[in-house]
């Protein structure tokens, strides 16, 4: 848990979470990840009906908007930035503002 991995995995197995439960609903899954010259990333981008949705992964229970930075990058393409969200470690369902919600990766 506390390893210099952890953080890799935990990515890794929300990621694969996302994907299984798409294709247990019998959808297919456009997913991609983004990370620019500058250094901005964004964890996963979920792509449906048009819009892209940013998702971050962290291990933590608490998240920060300062977390989300790099979902503004959405803004300079075609499509439109949907709703976007932190998987994190949080004990419960939240928002940390109107357009980005806090989602457990248990309820994943």
């Amino acid at each position: 848990m506390n390893g210099a991995m952890s953080g890799a995995l935990y990515e890794n197995y929300v990621v694969s979470e996302i994907i299984k439960s798409f294709t247990h609903n019998a959808k297919t899954p456009y997913l991609y990840y983004y990370r620019d010259k500058d250094a901005k990333e964004i964890d996963l981008l979920i792509e449906t009906d048009g819009k892209l949705h940013p998702v971050e992964i962290k291990k933590t229970a608490h998240p920060e908007k300062r977390m989300t930075a790099a979902f503004s990058v959405i803004d300079k393409t075609p499509l439109k930035r949907g709703t976007g969200a932190v998987v994190c470690q949080s004990d419960s369902l939240s928002a940390l503002s109107q357009d980005i919600l806090i989602i457990p990766s248990w309820y994943i």
